[in-house]
């Protein structure tokens, strides 16, 4: 008798043996995810679904015990690459009987959010592709965009993430963008600003009044021909308004300086390719994977001599920030004017970006001579981040968190409760923990204007709604006058919630701890060197060794403290801080020396406030102490902008290889740290003449051998390395040399800043660590 063989439908079914439940969380949505699990999942041959949640994507699978566990391994190591898989649940769950092919279904908003957003990202070699292929119909479009790239952050406005969530809500499909975004197998599938030429958004561009001149592909050709006339064009960028000008014309170049209030701060240049940027810097492999890479960062870059950018554009700076066009709009318009361009953001020295076009016409006026604007909101503003590559590290050294890099989420101490940290009053951002995760804002800049108080609390308010969460503690900094002290203080109250106030430099190593996951009974020193904070006691801090553990920390070594002459004052005329240090050191006998910096009358007054101790706080800040010797080096009397001076004096050791250290006096534990030793050294090599590359590369030397000293005195064989100071290439390679060199393990930060912009992420830190103890 003859056996029947099973059809192949009866095979099917007696295969499909398996069945898995499974929650994927991490950056899951809007990176082409689900695409990804529905194509493995047809190619296996398993049935099931997928569908996002506000929490990650679930899915279900069943088939073939072999077919569904490769499903899950595949799940694991094959994603797409912006998607960030933090952790893969698998349950066994009963076989559905009768289950048809695998699908994808509508997104469940039901679930709690989890801090799971994708970034915005550059425009992908694909949609490059298309722009600049006339037979194909985004042709020359500025908005193209598919799952690999384009807007998210900037346009979402809650989770999940799907386009009735976005700011592209009333863009209504055309017939052939609704069937990409359909199809499972098309990379526009479920990309939320699907868009073309029929359907998506579009250019107008506008005078100064805001009146129309032209709309479309004319648009774009009129606003080159603005910026070839060497005028200055408002953009309407990803994450805000940008100001546009010819960065070879020198006329162009000064009259946006002066328009926009900025005398001498470096801005970033946008070049239309690579090969361009090689013409005018030295690029290596590395950096130019990260200018091409999706997050599309300015990378700081070794200008070429005899570059013809015009010199106003970074005075005085051996670096160039420099980026490649990260959106079609971009692309298009460089392609088209052929020439590097100053790309800044669009604001008032100081103050936000701007983001609508009504905003835009009012802060802009009298910067801009016309504005390329188009009708897709930006729902936040998300400036460029800033990345550097140093010789010390293997990792980019981040200097502004921001565009393709913000909000993704960061590991924190699982168990705190839900804290809301306001950040500092510089370089601000503000974090918000939600379960053993934390969100760091995108950069929101200096909190000294109305403007830029009334965007954090803006962004304070979107974090806390977008999460779906209610903190249940605020902390903020030690100072009292901070509008981010004010706003916690106030927001506490709101909330009936306690308030943590944090030191400032306790923050900057606490940032350091979060980000390598130190556990509440790791012990660290902590290298805390910036130009300012309150301290415990009431004075100005800023050199600082702090042991730290937990939420606690000890103040060691102190550096001598001196004092600053106006104030605030002194934290832009490095000359007062000059005139501190030597009334310091030398009382009377200093005022010879710093006569050419004063006028008579003015020497006076600040002589007698010195010694009445009027309005000339003490410090012990590092930062401060680069001002006072760049000052007696010659280099700088008044600074134009924040960090100038500093700067200044680590750019003229640029040739100096190496140098001995000045003399530097550290006391036994708790004592303190004298730096007069080392200031009548450096001053005798000037008054013999030693070059100031030579001077400053010695003072360099000489605080990489403070902190080798602080770290054998404090007793920990881990030192973190954190604060404003730290951005200074040399001075951080000369710190982990000579410390890595001595067997200490070096912390630093790599996915923060080691400026203020990390303060939110410390505080957060420290206070979960309290409320745990």
């Amino acid at each position: 008798m003859m056996t029947r063989q099973p059809t192949r439908a009866l095979l099917f079914v007696k295969l499909m043996n398996r069945r898995l439940s499974i929650a994927v969380r991490g950056i899951v949505q809007g990176v082409g995810f689900r695409p990804f699990v529905y194509r493995t999942a047809v190619e296996l041959g398993l049935a099931g679904w997928v569908l996002n949640r506000s929490d990650g994507v679930r899915i279900e699978v069943q088939g073939a015990t072999e077919q569904v566990e490769r499903f899950v391994e595949l799940l694991r190591t094959a994603a797409p690459s912006q998607a960030v898989i933090e952790d893969v649940s698998v349950g066994e769950i009963p076989l559905v009987q009768g289950a048809g092919p695998f699908e994808i279904l509508a997104s469940d908003a039901n679930a709690k959010p989890r801090p799971t957003v994708p970034a915005d990202l550059g425009t992908c070699p694909d949609c490059l592709e298309e722009i600049a292929s006339p037979h194909e119909r985004r042709h020359g479009y500025p908005f193209t965009n598919c799952t690999n790239c384009g807007p998210r952050y900037s346009i979402i406005e809650s989770l999940p993430y799907d386009r009735p969530r976005t700011s592209m809500k009333s863009f209504a499909f055309c017939p052939d963008c609704e069937a990409e975004y359909r199809n499972p197998l098309d990379r526009r599938f479920h990309a939320q600003p699907v868009a073309c030429p029929r359907c998506g958004p579009r250019l107008q561009l506008l005078d100064e009044k805001g009146a129309v001149l032209s709309e479309g592909p004319a648009a774009l050709e009129d606003a080159v021909a603005v910026i070839q006339a060497q005028r200055i064009l408002a953009l309407k960028g990803l994450g805000g308004f940008q100001l546009i000008a010819d960065a070879i014309r020198v006329e162009a170049v000064q009259a946006l300086r002066a328009r926009k209030h900025r005398e001498a701060k470096p801005f970033a240049v946008m070049f239309p390719s690579i090969e361009l940027l090689r013409e005018h810097a030295v690029v290596s492999a590395e950096e130019a994977r990260l200018l091409a890479s999706p997050q599309a960062p300015i990378v700081l870059v070794r200008r070429r001599e005899g570059s013809g950018l015009a010199s106003q554009i970074a005075p005085g700076n051996p670096r160039l920030g420099a980026m490649l066009p990260y959106t079609p709009l971009h692309q298009l318009l460089l392609a088209k004017v052929g020439v590097p361009v100053v790309c800044t953001s669009g604001n008032l020295s100081d103050e936000p970006m701007c983001i609508e076009e009504g905003e835009a016409l009012t802060r802009l006026r009298g910067i801009a001579d016309a504005f390329l604007v188009h009708d897709r909101p930006i729902v936040r503003p998300i400036d460029d981040s800033v990345v550097r590559l140093d010789a010390h590290s293997l990792t980019p050294t981040l200097l502004r968190r921001a565009r393709g890099y913000a909000p993704r989420p960061l590991p924190f101490p699982a168990g705190a409760p839900c804290i809301l940290a306001v950040g500092a009053h510089l370089k601000n951002t503000v974090a918000v923990t939600v379960g053993a995760q934390v969100v760091l804002s995108q950069h929101l800049g200096d909190l000294d204007s109305a403007e830029g108080a009334a965007l954090h609390e803006r962004t304070i308010e979107d974090l806390v709604r977008f999460l779906e969460v209610r903190p249940e503690v605020v902390a903020c900094d030690l100072h009292p006058d901070y509008a981010s002290t004010r706003l916690a203080q106030k927001l506490a109250v709101r909330w009936g919630v306690p308030l943590e106030r944090i030191q400032h430099h306790h923050a900057h190593v606490a940032a350091v701890m979060a980000e390598h996951r130190l556990g509440s009974d790791e012990e660290v020193l902590g290298l805390a060197w910036d130009g300012t904070g309150l301290g415990d006691d009431g004075t100005v801090w800023g050199g600082e060794a702090l042991l730290c553990q937990g939420g606690k920390y000890r103040r060691l070594l102190p550096l001598r403290s001196f004092p600053l002459p106006g104030s605030e004052l002194a934290a832009r005329e490095p000359r007062r801080v000059a005139l501190g240090l030597l009334h310091e050191m030398l009382g009377d006998a200093a005022r010879p020396l710093v006569a050419k910096w004063f006028s008579s009358v003015e020497l006076d007054l600040l002589w007698a406030a010195l010694h009445r101790g009027l309005h000339a706080p003490r410090s012990t800040s590092i930062g401060r102490l680069f001002d006072g010797v760049a000052a007696l080096c010659g280099l700088r009397a008044r600074s134009q902008f924040e960090g100038q001076a500093a700067m200044e004096l680590e750019f003229a050791a640029t040739e100096v290889v190496s140098a001995e250290p000045y003399p530097i006096a550290v006391g036994p534990a708790d004592s303190g740290v004298d730096w007069a030793p080392m200031l009548r050294a450096l001053l005798e090599d000037l008054s013999h003449g030693l070059a100031v590359a030579l001077v400053s590369a010695r003072f360099h030397e000489t605080l990489a051998e403070l902190a080798l000293a602080l770290a054998r005195n404090a007793g920990s064989r881990r030192v973190a390395l954190s604060g404003g100071c730290f951005q200074n290439e040399r001075l951080a390679s000369r710190c982990i040399t000579r410390l890595a060199a001595a067997s200490f393990e070096v912390l630093r930060p790599l996915q923060v800043p080691s400026n203020d912009g990390a303060i939110a992420l410390g505080q957060a830190f420290v206070a979960a660590r309290r409320r745990a103890q």
